[in-house]
């Protein structure tokens, strides 16, 4: 199932509460979504022989990948709240 195709409007008239529920799942899956992909990007990119314990040179990878993953997010999330903050809130 595709989350980009999960349709969360209701009829006019439809309960505020439930479309909030429904948007605020869609956001959870989303992103739970992406931390999925990030796990893999990571893991290929950093994980050259899965063993019992990880080597210095595969831990500094992985730290530094999430540390990147969350920069990124930040500015990402930090970006939205400005564009909303521009548009009043109106998005």
């Amino acid at each position: 199932m595709s989350f980009d195709s999960f349709d969360t409007t209701l009829p006019k008239g439809g309960d505020k509460d439930l479309q909030d529920f429904l948007m605020i799942e869609k956001q959870k899956a989303q992103f739970n979504a992406q931390i999925h992909e990030f796990n893999e990007f990571c893991w290929e990119k950093c994980v050259d022989k899965p063993g019992n314990k990880l080597d210095g040179k595969t831990e500094t990878c992985l730290t530094n990948c999430v540390d990147r993953f969350i920069d990124v997010s930040l500015l990402i999330t930090n970006r939205f709240a400005q564009l909303l903050q521009k548009s009043g809130g109106a998005m």
